[in-house]
């Protein structure tokens, strides 16, 4: 790290050193934004589904405390950070479900901020933010792009929606994570910006593994292909990486099948309570179920370059 970058380390984690945050998920993002956060001297309260992954951490950084339950992750935090899966794991923890009342609302004081940075369903998280809201606490959406290298050098992009108040209260702790932050606009505006971003995703992933599909069935060499296409109209950082992930055949998960198609099919149910058209997105849906019906869907994104040539592969 250079000396310049340092200090802007340094300077970023001035705000939050001493404070605590409650982080609830420790999957591929999760973990990594938790040693970003323990690197800036914040006191962290964590839960996680699989209990073996939060005493992982526990010993492999000093200022963790592992909870039993999401309720306890609120206690004493002064904001707190979601990582899930999806709309049904962020409903779970935080307002429980019906059979218990161990959701993280019931323990929040009045003025507590709640950020979500996974990729939520617009729909619910404007739902979600409007309930948390009545008991006087505020509700941030954030989620990310980038993946895991990004999480692990604290450079992801994060795409904001909320109030002003409840933005500039996020900022510090969005600051440690990420590199680019923009705030978009209200409540479940960061979750739009992110549907967008999985949409050209998801599109450019199928775009670059159908070239490289029809180079290769031309005798010309997807790898070279790639080398052609940089500095051009067509480069891109999905050209780059996920182009190589599929020239090497490397579909070791850095973002899963699974999670592409769950936020494709997030993006159309948006479109359609929108009366939006998106053609090019439906096709492209079809390609990651078939990913999933091929129990792919454990495999990095970049293997849908296996749907389009008819081969399949199991996850490492």
């Amino acid at each position: 790290m250079h000396d310049t970058e340092m200090m802007m380390d340094l300077n970023k984690s001035k705000e939050v050193a001493g404070l605590t945050v409650g982080l609830i998920g420790l999957g591929l993002m999760g973990t990594p934004m938790a040693q970003k956060l323990s690197q800036s001297g914040a006191m962290l309260r964590v839960w996680n589904r699989n209990q073996s992954k939060s005493s992982q951490l526990a010993t492999e950084l000093d200022n963790v405390n592992v909870c039993k339950t999401p309720c306890d992750v609120s206690e004493g935090a002064d904001v707190t950070i979601l990582m899930l899966t999806d709309a049904e794991a962020v409903d779970e923890v935080v307002f429980g479900a019906e059979s218990n009342s161990e959701g993280l609302a019931n323990n929040l004081k009045p003025g507590s901020l709640l950020i979500d940075m996974g990729t939520t369903s617009v729909l619910k998280t404007r739902a979600f933010a409007t309930k948390l809201e009545m008991s006087g606490s505020e509700w941030v959406d954030a989620p990310v792009s980038g993946g895991t290298t990004a999480a692990e050098s604290g450079t992801l992009t994060i795409m904001v929606g909320g109030s002003n108040q409840a933005f500039k209260k996020a900022l510090p702790w969005l600051q440690i994570l990420g590199e680019r932050i923009t705030h978009v606009g209200a409540t479940g505006a960061g979750q739009i910006a992110k549907s967008a971003n999985q949409m050209i995703v998801g599109l450019t992933i199928g775009a670059v593994a159908e070239a490289f599909t029809l180079a290769d069935a031309n005798g010309v060499e997807p790898a070279k292909i790639r080398e052609a296409l940089f500095g051009g109209f067509a480069h891109s950082r999905i050209l780059e990486l996920h182009g190589e992930r599929m020239i090497k055949e490397d579909f070791q998960a850095r973002a899963k099948c699974s999670i592409q198609r769950k936020d494709i099919k997030e993006a159309i149910e948006l479109a359609s309570a929108s009366n939006c058209n998106l053609p090019s997105l439906e096709t492209n849906l079809k390609l990651w179920d078939y990913m999933i019906e091929e129990n792919m869907g454990d495999l990095d994104h970049s293997a849908l370059l296996l749907a389009i040539s008819g081969q399949k592969k199991e996850a490492p």
